[in-house]
C-alpha cells in the first residue's frame, strides 16, 4: 500500500468462514464491468472523463503555469543525488528532463563533494526502453555483496509492481549473456552466492497466493533451468507471500526465510544446510541481525521467561545462545506514550535506532562492545523528517545523514558514530521563500476524547477569519507514519497561493507505534475517520479556515480516508482529492493485491465483518440527493496493487446519481505512484492543485457547496 509503504510484498489470510454471497448483503454492482482494466469499453469511459477533465483546464492559464513550475521542482538539477556506497564507488539513480525514465549512475566520494561531480553512467533506462520498444520503469538494483561485481536489475512496464529481472555484469557495463533472468510477475530475488540465487515468483499454475504474490521460494543454481530449481519454503495459497534473504555483517552471515501469513503475522526461519529451523519469536515481529546479535521488534507483548516485553519494543540477543533456548535480551528501544520506533541502519560497531516522540524524529546510537550494549542520545538539527543510511557497515562507522522539515529543503551530510560532527555533502536549493510561514503542531480531540496530533503549515500573519484555503492531508494505516518533509512542488503549488496546508496523524498510522495503528484495525476503522474529522473540526472553530475553503485528501489508503470524508462528512469539506483509492470495500479483497489487507480492513465475504465495513464503504455509502463536495478521483491504469477499477466506479456511480461536481483523471501509465516520469508528475500534480485551489480560493463562489 504506499509509499505509502515500503511493505510491498505482505498479505492477509482470507479466512474460510460463512459466505453470504447472493444474500441482501452482496448488491448487483452495475459498474463493475469497469474494473476489466484495459477493455475496450473500460478504457473509451476512461478517455471521455479525461477529456471533460482536460476541458476544464484547458483555458485555465494558472494549470499550465503550474505544471512548468512543477516540472522545473522536479528536473532541477540542483535536487540532491542520495548515494550509497558500492567498493570503490558511490552510486545513484537520476531523473531529469534529458532523461526522464532515468539514469543508474556512478562516481567516486572525492568527486562527489565537488559542487558539479562528473558522473558515469552504468544503465540508461531511456536508451533500453527505446532499444526494446518498452516504457521500462527503473525498480532498483540488488547487487551481490560485499563485492558489488553481479546486479540483479529490476524492471517495470509503466510503474506497475510486477517486474522482469535481469542478471547485470558492473565491470562491463552490460546484461550477462544466458545470466539469470526471471519473466515479469510480482516476485523476490536475492543472492546466495554468485552461483545461485533466491527466487519466490510465479512458477507456474498454483504457484501464487490468493493476493497475487508467490508462496514458494526455490534456489535457482547457474546454468540449470528455473523449474529445476530447488524448492526451499511453501505457503498457502491463503497466505500473503514468501520470501528469502541473506543476511551479512561483520563475518556473519545468515540464511532467512520468511513466511508472511497476514499483512501482520509472519513465520521466520534461519538455513542451516538443508535443514530449516524456525525462529521461535512472536507472530507479529520482525527480525534482523547485527553481528552475532538477533535484533528482535515488536508488534504484540510478549511474556518470556517470566518476563514481558511490550508491543513496540525492540530487542538484542546473542543469536548462538537463542538456538540452544536462551531467552535473555537487551532492551534497547521500550515505547512510552508518546514514544514509537520507525526504523535502524548500521554501521561497523554502531546500531542506530531512529524514533519518533510526538511525530518528531529521535536518533540514538547503540554500541555493542564486548557483547555489552551502551547508547548515545544523537544530537538532531530539526523536528522534521530523518533519513539514516550506513556507509560502509563492514568497514566504517560513518553514516549518512538527511534531514528536512516542512519548510526546511534537504539537507545530505556525512556523519560518523560515536560523534555528532558532520560533513556537510549536499544541500538542496529553496523552491520558495520559507521566512513568512510556521510550522505549529497542535492536538484535536477525537471522538471517544483521543488526542490526535496534527501540523499545520501556514503564513505568520494568516488572518484567523475562517476564509485560508486549507488543504488537510492524512493516511492512517498499514502503520505508516506521516513526518514533516520538505516539498518543493507543495510551496509552489499551495504555500505561495496563499493555502495553508495541515497534516492530520491520526489512528492507523504508525506516528505512535503499533498500539496507535491497533486502535483502528477492522472493526474500529470508524476511529479513523473520526480523527481526521476532529482535525477539520478543530481547523474550522480555531476560524484557521472554514468547510467553503477546506478541502481533503489522500492517496491509496489515505484516498479510502478522503472518500470516507466525502460520503460521511461533505458538511465539513468543500473539495476532496482521492487518488489511487480503495473506495469499493465490498470488493476490495477480490481485486489485484486486495486479499492482502484483510489484516488490516477485515474480510467482506464473512458477514460480520462486512457489516462494520459497510457502514463506511464509499461505493456503498454515496447516495443521490445529497450535496457532496467538489470531488477528484485520480488514478492510473497501470496500478497493478491499488486496482484503477475503484476510482472508475466510483466517479461513474456519482456520475449517475447526478452529482455535478465530479472530476476523474487516470494516468495511463504510473503504477501505484500514479505517474512513471517526471512530466507525468508535473500534471498529474498540476491537476491536482489546480482542482483544489479553484475549488477553495478565498473567491470561490462559482464552486462553492457551502454558501
Amino acid at each position: 500500500m504506499n509509499q505509502h509503504h515500503n511493505r510491498t510484498a505482505i498479505a492477509a489470510i482470507a479466512l474460510a468462514l460463512t459466505s453470504f454471497a447472493g444474500s441482501a448483503a452482496a448488491q448487483q454492482d452495475a459498474f463493475q464491468w469497469l474494473e476489466n482494466v484495459e477493455g475496450k469499453k473500460s478504457m473509451e469511459w476512461v478517455t471521455a472523463r479525461n477529456a471533460e477533465t482536460r476541458a476544464k483546464l484547458k483555458d485555465d492559464a494558472g494549470f499550465a503555469k503550474l505544471k512548468d513550475d512543477l516540472l522545473v521542482v522536479l528536473n532541477s538539477k540542483d535536487r540532491i543525488p542520495g548515494i550509497y556506497k558500492m567498493g570503490d564507488f558511490v552510486y545513484n539513480f537520476w531523473t531529469d528532463a534529458a532523461n526522464p525514465r532515468g539514469v543508474w549512475r556512478r562516481t567516486t566520494l572525492e568527486e562527489y563533494r565537488k559542487a558539479t561531480p562528473a558522473w558515469e553512467t552504468v544503465l540508461d533506462i531511456d536508451a533500453i526502453g527505446k532499444a526494446e520498444n518498452v516504457n521500462w520503469v527503473f525498480k532498483g538494483a540488488n547487487c551481490r555483496e560485499p563485492v558489488y561485481d553481479r546486479c540483479l536489475i529490476s524492471l517495470s512496464r509503466g510503474g506497475a509492481d510486477a517486474v522482469t529481472v535481469r542478471e547485470f555484469d558492473i565491470a562491463s557495463k552490460s546484461f550477462v549473456k544466458d545470466g539469470f533472468t526471471l519473466p515479469e510477475a510480482k516476485l523476490s530475488a536475492d543472492w546466495r552466492d554468485l552461483n545461485s540465487i533466491y527466487v519466490a515468483t510465479d512458477f507456474g499454475a498454483g504457484s501464487m497466493t490468493d493476493s497475487g504474490y508467490p508462496r514458494i521460494i526455490k534456489e535457482w543454481k547457474r546454468g540449470t533451468p528455473l523449474q529445476n530449481a530447488t524448492t526451499l519454503l511453501e505457503g498457502k495459497t491463503t497466505d500473503m507471500s514468501v520470501s528469502a534473504q541473506l543476511s551479512r555483517h561483520q563475518n556473519h552471515q545468515y540464511e532467512l526465510l520468511h513466511r508472511q501469513i497476514t499483512f501482520y503475522t509472519a513465520e521466520h526461519f534461519y538455513r542451516d544446510g538443508d535443514k530449516l529451523n524456525r525462529l521461535e519469536v512472536p507472530a507479529k515481529a520482525d527480525i534482523g541481525f547485527f553481528r552475532d546479535q538477533m535484533l528482535v521488534t515488536l508488534r504484540e507483548d510478549w511474556t518470556v521467561n517470566g518476563r514481558t516485553y511490550v508491543s513496540g519494543s525492540v530487542l538484542a540477543t546473542g543469536f548462538d545462545s537463542f538456538k540452544q533456548g536462551g531467552r535473555e535480551f537487551t532492551v534497547l528501544f521500550t515505547p512510552s506514550a508518546s514514544t514509537s520506533y520507525v526504523g535502524a541502519a548500521e554501521t561497523k560497531n554502531f546500531l542506530l535506532l531512529q524514533t519518533l516522540e510526538d511525530v518528531k524524529s529521535r536518533l540514538t546510537e547503540w554500541k555493542l562492545e564486548d557483547g555489552k550494549w551502551s547508547s548515545r542520545q544523537v544530537n538532531l538539527p530539526t523536528m522534521g523528517a530523518v533519513g539514516v543510511a550506513g556507509w560502509d557497515a563492514e568497514n566504517s562507522d560513518a553514516y549518512t545523514l538527511s534531514f528536512s522539515d516542512y519548510l526546511t529543503p534537504a539537507v545530505y551530510m556525512m556523519a560518523n558514530a560515536g560523534s555528532d560532527q558532520r560533513e556537510l555533502l549536499k544541500s538542496a536549493p529553496a523552491f520558495f521563500d520559507a521566512s513568512a510561514y510556521e510550522t505549529v503542531q497542535q492536538f484535536a480531540t477525537s471522538k471517544d476524547g483521543t488526542k490526535v496530533p496534527y501540523f499545520v503549515v501556514k503564513r505568520k500573519d494568516a488572518k484567523l477569519d475562517g476564509n485560508n484555503p486549507t488543504l488537510l492531508y492524512g493516511y492512517g494505516g498499514f502503520l505508516v507514519p506521516l513526518t514533516p518533509s520538505y516539498s518543493g512542488g507543495l510551496g509552489k503549488s499551495w504555500l505561495e497561493k496563499g493555502g495553508v496546508y495541515v497534516v492530520a496523524n491520526i489512528r492507523g498510522g504508525g506516528e505512535y507505534g503499533p498500539r496507535w495503528h491497533e486502535a483502528a484495525l477492522k472493526g474500529n476503522r470508524q476511529r479513523a475517520y473520526d480523527d481526521f474529522a476532529a482535525v477539520a473540526q478543530d481547523l474550522i472553530s480555531k476560524k484557521i479556515t472554514s468547510p467553503r475553503h477546506l478541502g481533503a485528501m489522500g492517496g491509496s489508503n489515505g484516498g479510502l480516508l478522503a472518500g470516507v470524508a466525502l460520503t460521511q462528512r461533505p458538511d465539513l469539506f468543500n473539495a476532496v482529492v482521492s487518488q489511487v483509492p480503495l473506495l469499493d470495500m465490498q470488493r476490495f479483497n477480490k481485486l489485484l493485491a486486495g486479499a492482502s489487507w484483510m489484516g488490516e480492513y477485515g474480510n467482506p465475504d464473512v458477514k460480520a465483518e462486512w457489516d462494520f465495513i459497510r457502514r463506511y464503504s464509499p461505493y456503498h455509502n454515496v447516495k443521490a440527493g445529497v450535496k457532496y463536495p467538489n470531488v477528484l478521483f485520480i488514478t492510473s491504469t497501470r496500478d497493478d496493487r491499488v486496482h484503477p477499477g475503484h476510482a472508475r466506479k466510483m466517479a461513474a456511480k456519482m456520475l449517475k446519481q447526478g452529482h455535478k461536481n465530479v472530476w476523474y483523471y487516470e494516468n495511463i501509465e504510473g503504477g501505484h505512484g500514479g505517474a512513471a516520469n517526471n512530466e507525468q508528475r508535473a500534471d498529474m500534480s498540476a491537476i491536482t492543485y489546480t482542482f483544489l485551489w479553484n475549488m477553495l480560493k478565498p473567491d470561490n463562489a462559482a464552486n462553492a457547496v457551502h454558501k
